[in-house]
C-alpha cells in the first residue's frame, strides 16, 4: 500500500441520518415504546422496594429493610438512566465528532 492509497483510505466521514434507512420511523416508535416500558418497569420496582423497606422496617428485619432500599435506588437509577439516555448519547456523539 502506497502512502497515497492509506491518505485516501483515513478520510472518512460519518454523517448519520436515520431517514436514509427504511424502517427507520419504525425503530423511533419501537425505541420509544421500549423506554416506556422500562419506565413502567421502573414505576413498579419502586413501589415494591418501597413496601419491602417499609415491611421491613416496621418488622425490624434488617436484610428485608436493605433489599427494599437497594430495590428504590436501582429504580429511581434506571429511570434516570432511562430519561437521561438520549442526552448522554448526543453528548458522546459530539464529543467524538469533536476528535481531531
Amino acid at each position: 500500500m502506497s502512502f497515497t492509497t492509506v491518505f485516501v483510505l483515513s478520510n472518512v466521514s460519518l454523517n448519520p441520518t436515520p431517514s436514509d434507512l427504511p424502517g427507520s420511523g419504525t425503530l423511533q416508535t419501537i425505541a420509544n415504546g421500549l423506554a416506556g416500558w422500562g419506565l413502567i418497569l421502573s414505576l413498579i420496582a419502586l413501589v415494591i422496594g418501597a413496601v419491602m423497606w417499609a415491611l421491613g422496617a416496621h418488622s425490624q428485619n434488617v436484610h428485608q429493610s436493605m433489599a427494599g432500599r437497594r430495590a428504590v435506588l436501582i429504580s429511581l437509577g434506571a429511570a434516570i438512566v432511562i430519561g437521561g439516555a438520549p442526552i448522554l448519547i448526543n453528548f458522546f456523539f459530539h464529543a467524538g465528532r469533536g476528535l481531531h
